[in-house]
């Protein structure tokens, strides 16, 4: 049982090694050429491809991990006391009508990006991108917003 206290450690101190090399390899790895942009020469990082493989990566274990506590606290919840898991489940409802309300304000018209003449910035992926970018505005508001009455709060009851 002892050797099981270490794997979390060993995993996250591996995590961030791993990240700290890409961001050397994005940041330090050399150019891939230029890009003209209004008469400046921009350089392309050479690894910007493997930078954004790693974050994919990382946003998918996190996305994971997160289901997988959700879940099991919803499970454990119901087992012990059923207000709480259904007040779980009110979260996680919550959170599916947040990122169905921001999917359908995004628009699926083209992003007009600099240099770029692929595909991947029209219908799915600029709603997708949109949709994001509208919940972490509404998530950043709602943190403040609970951190201001968190304080107000405390002081409260003091």
């Amino acid at each position: 049982m002892k050797d099981y206290k270490l794997l979390p450690k060993i995993t996250l101190w591996s995590l961030l090694a791993l990240g700290i090399v890409f961001i050397a390899m994005f940041f330090l790895g050399g150019s891939a050429g230029s890009l003209e942009v209004a008469g400046d020469f921009l350089d392309i990082p050479r690894f910007t491809d493997l930078f954004l493989i790693w974050v994919y990566i990382l946003m998918g274990i996190a996305i994971l991990i997160t289901l997988g506590v959700v879940v099991v606290d919803f499970v454990e919840n119901w087992k012990t006391d059923r207000r709480k898991a259904y007040t779980t489940l009110g979260v996680v409802c919550g959170f599916v009508v947040l990122a169905c309300i921001c999917w359908f304000a995004g628009s699926p018209e083209k992003i007009n990006i600099i240099g770029y003449e692929g595909t991947d910035n029209v219908g799915f992926w600029a709603q997708l991108s949109d949709a994001v970018i509208y919940a972490c505005y509404i998530l950043i508001a709602a943190t403040l917003i609970a951190m201001v009455w968190g304080v107000i709060h405390t002081k409260k009851l003091k």
